[in-house]
């Protein structure tokens, strides 16, 4: 017996058309493969708001001359050392660098180790990307 389920739904004329639209500008290749992705997308969401375990990457750009920057990184990062994995640390060139963090753990705490990471002055950009842990 397969664990593959099948249903029908109704939509209106004008919301089918614009979704195939998307999912063609996107380039998938059913309208089942977007609906998975974006059932994956909205039980994340609910996983990020009630503070499930999720895993992800907080990436950021800054500039290592900045004075002290370097070493408040660091402090964060031990802070909240139970949330990281692993780091990767790029030197993009003599002012820049790029910082990968992979994070594990209770969302709203890695929210928080990003926001913290985020305001310092000389970090450039930063983004968080998170996915299920489940």
């Amino acid at each position: 017996m397969s664990d593959l389920y099948r249903f029908g739904i109704s939509l209106d004329k004008e919301l089918i058309e614009a979704f195939d639209r998307h999912i063609k500008a996107q380039g998938y290749q059913s309208r089942s493969e977007a609906l998975r992705d974006l059932i994956r997308e909205a039980l994340l969401r609910k996983t990020t708001t009630e503070g499930g375990l999720v895993a992800g990457a907080i990436v950021m750009t800054y500039d290592h001359h900045k004075r002290e920057l370097v070493n408040r990184l660091i402090d964060i990062q031990h802070d909240f050392h139970d949330l990281i994995i692993s780091t990767q640390h790029i030197h993009l060139d003599h002012e820049n660098c790029l910082e990968v963090i992979a994070v594990k753990g209770n969302a709203p705490e890695i929210e928080k180790l990003s926001s913290a990471l985020k305001v310092l002055v000389g970090v450039k950009h930063l983004d968080l990307s998170l996915s299920s842990a489940d």
